[in-house]
């Protein structure tokens, strides 16, 4: 069969790999698989059992989700959430992984989001979403019947934080740690009296449980009423039934708290700390909590990368991810070392996993999706093969990477994403993808709601810059561009354009400038300063500096953009894209959802108004059931046709004749 480019229809038309969650000897994983049915607008995620050699088989049928698995500490059984009808909340369900039916052990009001077995096995510790201001099971119940008869309701609040991404806090859901006991089939609550978030989003891994089961350790938003900010102290919580017990003293307490682990021996409790509040990009250090006499030990006092997803393994090491020069990497941390050692290098590695034998983990590139893999002596080694067969019918464009010399003569790197039918002699249309953040990184991944493949498969150049600010190059290259977003970005931004010119296959008149969040604001901000690009694309971007007070979060806001409108708006308005829309003349489809809680939907309908009153050539893509990215699969596919016709309206596709 010949092949064939890639399209928005075949991004979800591939599986989209989960987490894996092995045994314990590293024998086998769990792995959640979601495939979606665009006749429905909908996916299914299926629990497959996957072994070290790739040989898998489904464990639960295709007609319901199954999500969240957790193994039994002997591995015969799997815990998991999946809804018994359609119009039901997700519950805990149990089934043994050699075959058989799952079992409902659960009937919650709304239902449950996450489980970890006890190392006995002789039950869960559950986390239980319930309504804030409702804190028991009845009272939940008993509320939401009320709700449901009743009319729409005004919301009051006094909370600078009462909403997040695109769901509202004010009167929502908090999450309770439940033990549940198999034996007894007792469901107790451990933290009745919570109030707070234990999780920004999703719990699930935010828990841990010591290894003689009787501690649950896990992170709590302490930060107080009204709610100012977010500031998470990790706790410890008896199973006994005694109150939660904060770690570290409040007049001592850093700015953030995150992710407790347990040593395998159960003396250490290991987390994550980042000391400056109102700072979502601050340098995340590990910190070692001796449980018998209180001490604190740093184990990356001088390592100037960001920890994330760290495990112990059975030796005491902590296996973790970092992202790295533009990519993501697996590390590890042995017993009284201070700085991690590389794992893992030329793909882009994380959600490390390790057992007694392998590290299991998840892998990929910019022309592979996202799948199971695991690390061993003989390296990484990519196991699952969910999409073989679907890729092997699609031509991919070559990959590469470039340094050049960026603001202030700082190296910057980039990743590039050629046509498939690339041919270096012919000049090419440019597309810059610009990253949001400001403080993430083109890491080199496959990307579900930007993927670059797509755009070359449509013959444009896609380059990926990561301009100064993005994270993975240190901590101050990362804070270097706070107080002046627009300037050494934008700056990079036109190096990089300068260099590919240079290289000599880039048209200099089809070039185009797309990016959402802050790259959209990067976006807005290149088109208010010169007109050397036929086109833009601003999506869900930050447009105007005042307006983004009505953000969903706004401590630390002077900092990030240079001050604040009550103490004199020439500092705001200096690097805000709307002050300078007298110089925008670039045709720009502007897209935005409005359910967008962290660049609120008048940023873009502001900035597509600007530009057609001044007779800009603009084109608004609006969603009225979408956020801050177009995650359901009709509206993904909708927004890639209205970016490729775009591009293709000013660009045109392939080479210059």
């Amino acid at each position: 069969m010949e092949s064939r480019t890639l399209t928005a229809i075949d991004l979800w038309k591939l599986h989209r790999v989960g987490q894996p969650e092995p045994s314990h000897d590293g024998s086998f994983a769990i792995v959640p698989v979601t495939g979606y049915n665009l006749d429905e607008n909908e996916g299914t995620t299926r629990l497959w059992r996957v072994a070290a050699d790739g040989a898998s088989r489904p464990l639960t049928n295709p007609q319901a989700s199954s999500t969240n698995p957790a193994l039994a500490p002997d591995s015969h059984a799997v815990a998991f959430m999946r809804k018994p009808g359609d119009d039901a909340k997700p519950q805990l369900h149990i089934m043994r992984v050699d075959g058989g039916e799952a079992e409902c052990r659960t009937d919650l009001p709304l239902g449950v989001a996450a489980a970890r077995w006890l190392p006995d096995g002789s039950g869960l510790i559950l986390a239980v979403p319930l309504l804030r201001g409702f804190p028991g099971v009845a009272e939940t119940t008993t509320e939401l019947e009320r709700r449901t008869d009743a009319p729409t309701e005004p919301v009051t609040t006094e909370d600078r934080i009462y909403r997040f991404w695109k769901r509202w806090l004010v009167g929502g859901e908090i999450h309770h740690l439940f033990h549940l006991d198999l034996v007894t089939d007792t469901l107790t609550d451990l933290t009745p009296d919570l109030d707070s978030l234990i999780a920004y989003d999703e719990p699930a891994w935010t828990y841990d449980i010591a290894p003689d089961g009787s501690e649950v350790a896990f992170a709590v938003d302490v930060a107080g009423q009204p709610h100012d900010r977010f500031q998470f102290a990790v706790h410890t919580v008896q199973l006994d039934g005694s109150s939660p017990t904060q770690l570290t003293p409040s007049p001592q307490l850093p700015a953030q708290q995150t992710r407790p682990r347990y040593s395998p021996d159960g003396r250490h409790l290991t987390y994550g700390v980042q000391r400056e509040l109102d700072y979502y990009a601050a340098h995340v250090e590990l910190i070692r909590h001796d449980r018998t006499t209180g001490e604190d030990v740093a184990l990356t006092p001088d390592w100037d990368r960001s920890a994330g997803g760290w495990e112990y393994t059975g030796e005491g090491s902590l296996v973790l991810h970092a992202t790295h020069d533009g990519g993501m990497a697996v590390f590890e941390l042995p017993p009284g070392a201070d700085t991690p050692i590389q794992l893992t290098q030329g793909t882009y590695a994380h959600g490390p996993r390790p057992t007694a034998g392998p590290i299991w983990l998840r892998t990929e590139t910019p022309a592979l999706p996202p799948e199971v893999s695991i690390l061993d002596n003989a390296g990484v080694r990519r196991i699952g093969g969910f999409n073989d067969t679907a890729l092997a019918d699609l031509r991919f464009g070559a990959v590469d990477e470039l340094t050049f010399a960026g603001s202030d003569g700082v190296p910057i790197q980039a990743h590039i994403v050629y046509p498939p039918e690339f041919d270096p002699a012919k000049e090419w249309p440019l597309v810059h993808n610009i990253h949001g953040g400001p403080h993430n990184a083109s890491g080199g991944q496959w990307h579900w709601r930007w993927n670059t493949q797509a755009f070359a498969a449509a013959g444009y150049v896609v380059v990926s810059v990561n301009f100064h600010g993005s994270d993975s190059f240190g901590d101050e290259f990362t804070r270097s561009i706070r107080g002046a977003w627009g300037d050494k970005p934008a700056a990079d931004i036109d190096a990089a354009t300068d260099h590919l010119i240079k290289e000599g296959y880039i048209d200099r008149n089809r070039m185009a400038i797309i990016g959402g969040s802050y790259g959209g604001y990067l976006v807005s901000w290149i088109m208010g300063q010169t007109d050397r690009y036929a086109c833009a694309v601003c999506h869900a971007g930050v447009t105007d500096l005042v307006g983004q007070w009505a953000s969903d979060v706004t401590a630390g806001r002077e900092v990030a953009i240079g001050g604040v409108p009550w103490e004199g708006m020439d500092a705001v308005l200096r690097w805000s894209p709307l002050a300078h829309t007298k110089n925008m003349t670039t045709p720009t489809l502007v897209v935005h959802g409005e359910l967008d809680y962290r660049v609120v939907v008048t940023q873009g309908l502001t900035l597509y108004g600007a530009l057609k009153h001044k007779g800009v050539e603009a084109r608004l893509a609006y969603y009225p059931d979408e956020g801050h990215w177009i995650e359901k699969p009709l509206n993904s596919i909708h927004w890639y046709g209205e970016m490729m016709s775009w591009l293709e309206r000013y660009l045109g596709e392939g080479p210059t004749e």
